[in-house]
């Protein structure tokens, strides 16, 4: 009962309402499975997204997720929704049906392949591409890091035809062609840190979901009487209507559900991978990983091996970035110390509706992290360091004071220092063998 009052008030609150219509369109909101959007991030609304004229862009370091893809496993629950629709086409055509419902009647199907790209994840790849090279017309590059994964590989070579153009002379390459030990692009460490597991996000989705899931299938069922809805076909609409967004840009079943449902939707996918891959993995295991990034970002815009590039174009998936937010501790909703009960965790109990760490704007489907370096004449003294994620600049507030509140930027000083946490791990230290069970 408790779970349902706070899930009554969150609907009857002007949270939902208020949130969604400052962000335009509450289908941006299905998680780390959302279409791209540009982002909203928190404490951003007053950041100048321009540079003063007198600055100048010096080095760029892009980690780009894939584009829109098909299912992963939750093809499963669509299939068993599909079954129950089949099952219950008879009752289903004496039933009358609410407006939102009536697509119902000639039946649903779902065409989409698990893994792959859709049609639309290559145009967001195309599009990102040409308006990288629009954004950043003086620096070029003749490589392509990915991940050795199919979709990832292809949102590189999308990207590469709107950058580059037909015939590019880039070579792509991808992490099982370099010698490094460990990958700050791979979505997992694999044997470099076997005890990191996405078990725990499943756990925590696992208790989410028994407490929502229910109130909507009640909802359908008695709009629906006699077709037999269970929580998991109820769960396999909710992944129809993202990932017939994926595919087509439209689903039916986005209609059928309310604003405060999709809310619960979009908390369970960031617990989830909030669990899997960030704050609340345990033994700080996610930002352990995520050092990696932050270290290798740091090597390069230091030039501390003589052999940094301008430009560096790199693609991986959520995970990736999400590891390096998590180093760098970003959209982070708790403080690591006892003072944190204004600020608690996400926890798969209660949802939390005002948290930063919202996977619709840090990772949907093409989402991309982009580092600048750069240098100012007069604005600003020696090199200075941006984040823009998913075309939205994100305040660099782990630099403190030092923060420039008017670009959210710092000095590479400032960040360096700033990230002492990172820059005091390597890759099988004692800290990372004793976290990761090496």
């Amino acid at each position: 009962m408790r779970m349902q009052a706070i899930l009554s008030l969150l609907s009857s609150t002007p949270y939902v309402q208020d949130y969604f219509n400052i962000t335009h369109n509450v289908l941006n909101h299905l998680g780390s499975i959302s279409p791209y959007h540009r982002a909203h991030h928190h404490n951003a609304s007053e950041i100048d997204s321009e540079l003063p004229i007198d600055c100048t862009v010096d080095q760029v370091m892009l980690m780009h997720r894939h584009g829109s893809r098909g299912p992963i496993g939750e093809h499963r629950s669509i299939e068993r929704l599909i079954q129950t629709l089949y099952d219950a086409a008879d009752v289903i055509q004496e039933l009358e049906l609410p407006h939102e419902l009536e697509f119902l009647r000639a039946g649903y199907n779902s065409s989409l392949t698990p893994h792959n790209l859709t049609i639309l994840g290559r145009k967001e790849l195309i599009d990102h591409g040409v308006k990288f090279a629009l954004n950043y017309p003086h620096l070029t590059t003749d490589v392509i890091l990915s991940s050795d994964s199919g979709r990832v590989v292809e949102s590189a070579r999308w990207f590469a035809l709107g950058f580059f153009g037909l015939d590019p002379d880039v070579r792509i390459v991808t992490v099982n062609d370099k010698d490094d030990p460990v990958s700050w692009i791979t979505p997992a460490p694999g044997p470099a840190c076997p005890r990191f597991n996405y078990s725990f996000g499943r756990q925590a989705t696992l208790t989410w979901s028994k407490h929502y899931l229910p109130l909507i299938t009640n909802r359908l069922n008695m709009l629906l009487p006699g077709v037999g809805f269970t929580d998991d076909d109820i769960h396999g609409a909710l992944f129809a209507c993202a990932y017939d967004m994926a595919s087509r840009g439209a689903s039916p079943w986005c209609g059928v559900f309310q604003p405060d449902e999709l809310a619960n939707f979009e908390y369970e996918r960031d617990i989830l991978m909030d669990a899997s891959c960030a704050y609340t993995l345990p033994d700080n295991m996610a930002p352990l990983v995520g050092t990696v990034f932050v270290n290798k970002l740091i090597e390069r815009f230091t030039d501390s091996k003589g052999d940094s590039r301008p430009l560096y174009l790199e693609f991986g998936h959520d995970v990736t970035i999400l590891l390096a937010l998590s180093a760098l501790g970003l959209a982070k909703d708790f403080l690591p110390c006892q003072f944190s009960r204004d600020d608690p965790p996400l926890s798969s109990d209660e949802l939390r509706p005002w948290r930063k760490f919202r996977t619709s704007e840090l990772t949907p489907f093409a989402a991309n992290m982009v580092w600048e370096k750069f240098s100012c004449t007069s604005s600003y003294d020696g090199p200075q360091i941006r984040l823009i994620l998913n075309d939205a600049t994100m305040p660099l507030d782990i630099c403190g004071q030092g923060m420039d509140p008017t670009l959210g930027s710092c000095s590479l000083d400032t960040f360096i220092n700033a990230n002492h946490y990172s820059t005091g791990i390597q890759f099988r230290d004692k800290t990372w063998n004793a976290t990761c069970g090496v």
